[in-house]
């Protein structure tokens, strides 16, 4: 939470019942709903005028119901770029992650659905968009790691050390990535910096590192645009 007050939540869901089931979700994990929306075009209206901490919306909303509600989140990001936007959708689909992070990870996340249900998982992941941080699926992650990465700079990475930066891709601190892999903080701040140095990575404070170091992962695993 930003101070003591509780992070401000938009809603985008066009079905009624599943709107509903996130709004309670996260109104018992503290967070303040502050509007929900059925349709794309409102849900972008209803952000510039609530100015939330976060948005969460899936991807396929009227008026087209095909991907209007990621482009709502584009949009969102491009207008209001201190807004998070996490982007839940019923099917697995890496481009659509790919696309949210073309421009930077940091506010950004990509869940599937089905993850509503996990409470500490999708709580954990609103409020580290909310607060700039990323959280993409693990699901997702899992597909990009498993595709090809012939004559990148990832083959510099050790195994563990793409474990780690697979985790990173998730959104995990450091602590989280060594309670996930059952190793010591200090193992895991030791791979991340041999990632950094590998990746070639600027000497810029160690969250915006973390970030370009999500960022050419995706760029060489899953083919985001150069930049």
């Amino acid at each position: 939470m930003k101070g003591q007050e509780p992070l401000r939540v938009v809603i985008g869901e066009d079905q009624p019942i599943v709107r509903e089931g996130i709004a309670q979700v996260l109104e018992s994990g503290g967070y303040d709903v502050v509007a929900t929306s059925g349709d794309a075009r409102s849900l972008v209206e209803k952000v510039r005028a609530y100015r939330p901490d976060v948005v969460v919306t899936d991807i396929q909303m009227p008026p087209d119901n095909t991907d209007d509600g990621l482009r709502a989140a584009l949009r969102i990001r491009r207008l209001q770029p201190d807004v998070g936007v996490l982007v839940l959708s019923a099917f697995l689909e890496t481009r659509y992650a790919l696309e949210l992070v073309a421009q930077g990870a940091q506010g950004i996340g990509y869940l599937l659905k089905e993850k509503v249900g996990d409470l500490r998982l999708f709580t954990d992941a609103v409020r580290r968009v909310a607060t700039g941080g990323s959280a993409l699926d693990p699901d997702v992650v899992a597909v990009l790691i498993g595709q090809p990465h012939a004559d990148s700079a990832l083959d510099l990475l050790t195994p563990r050390e793409l474990d780690v930066l697979g985790l990173i891709a998730e959104g995990r601190s450091n602590l989280g990535v060594a309670e996930e892999l059952v190793v010591s903080v200090g193992a895991v701040e030791r791979h991340v910096t041999s990632i950094f140095e590998k990746l070639d990575l600027p000497h810029t404070p160690e969250s915006h590192r973390r970030v370009l170091a999500v960022l050419t992962y995706l760029r060489l695993n899953g083919g985001l645009p150069p930049q």
